[in-house]
Formats: C-alpha cells, structure tokens, sequence
C-alpha cells in the first residue's frame, strides 16, 4: 500500500519526497522501492505512539530548508494520484493561498475535505504545535479563510484504516484487473 503512494508521489510534480515512518519502520524500509528522483529523505519518529501530530510536524521539519510550502500525502491512501497530486499543486501555486486541498463529495452530496493538502511554509509554525493523534484538519477548520478549496467530484481517494478497508480495496483492484 505505502509503495503505491510512493510511486504516485514519486511521479508528481513534488521537488522532494520526506517519508516518517513510526512503528516497524525497519522491516517496512526493507520492503520498500524508495524512488531516487525526485530524491527521498526517510526520517523516523521514535514518538509515533504520541499520535500523527507527532509524525507531521517532523516531515515539516525534515524538508529542503528552502522549501516553501509541503504537500501533506497519507500512507493510508494508495488510490492517491500523481495527477491529483499535481491538479492540488497547480491549484495550490495559481491561487496564492497559504493552504490548499481538495474537497470532495460524500454520498449525501456534503463536501469532505480530503487530501493531498498543501501548506506554505507560514503555516508550520502553526503546525508545530498540533499535539496528540491530530493532523492540520483541526487547524485548518477554524482558518477557513486561509484554505483555497478545490472542488472533485466523487469520493476522493479510498482512505484505509481497517483490515475491512483493506479488503474493500483489494476487492476493488482486482475487479478493476
């Protein structure tokens, strides 16, 4: 699953790639195909168990320090796109905003907001001090004005976060072979 995110993060438009890895981070380094262009930093959170705030704010300190802005791509998500990454991107780039992501539609037709996000550099201040099992979303939600939100129609990436998931995903790969 992480390999696929890899190589679709590896084929975007993305200048770096900065992979956290937490739990088991030797044996799942071992088994992957880290891309060498664009170059990939691997970095490990020793306070994974602290929560995904913990594993954020270390990529965000582990990038180029001339980097100016990141894009925050899940592991839990190998449907993710190098064309969605780039689609965010370019509307991340042409909109000037500090924050950028897609937002999709839910089965009710609700908007969700999704990922990858991209975040200028004067954001991560802000970041660095999520605590706990958060990402940016909690932050994000109360600094709407600061987001530039892409509209996608559809559900978004499938987002794997139990072994039903898992399967789903599976399932769905190989009806799609």
């Amino acid at each position: 699953m992480l390999q696929r995110v890899l190589d679709e993060t590896a084929a975007s438009c993305l200048d770096e790639l900065v992979l956290v890895l937490g739990h088991r981070s030797e044996e799942i380094l071992e088994a992957l195909r880290l891309p060498t262009r664009p170059p990939c930093r691997v970095v490990v959170n020793d306070r994974y168990a602290e929560g995904q705030s913990s594993s954020l704010v270390l990529g965000l300190r582990s990038t180029d320090p001339v980097a100016g802005a990141a894009a925050i791509v899940l592991a839990d998500q190998p449907s993710l796109s190098a064309d969605l990454i780039d689609r965010v991107a370019g509307a991340f780039v042409e909109a000037g905003a500090p924050v950028a992501r897609p937002v999709y539609t839910d089965s009710t037709g609700g908007p969700v907001p999704g990922h990858p996000v991209f975040l200028a550099r004067s954001m991560w201040a802000e970041l660095a001090r999520l605590e706990g099992d958060r990402g940016a979303r909690d932050l994000l939600s109360d600094r709407k004005g600061l987001v530039y939100e892409i509209s996608l129609a559809g559900g978004g990436p499938v987002d794997v976060d139990t072994p039903e998931d898992l399967s789903r995903f599976r399932n769905e790969l190989l009806d799609s072979a």
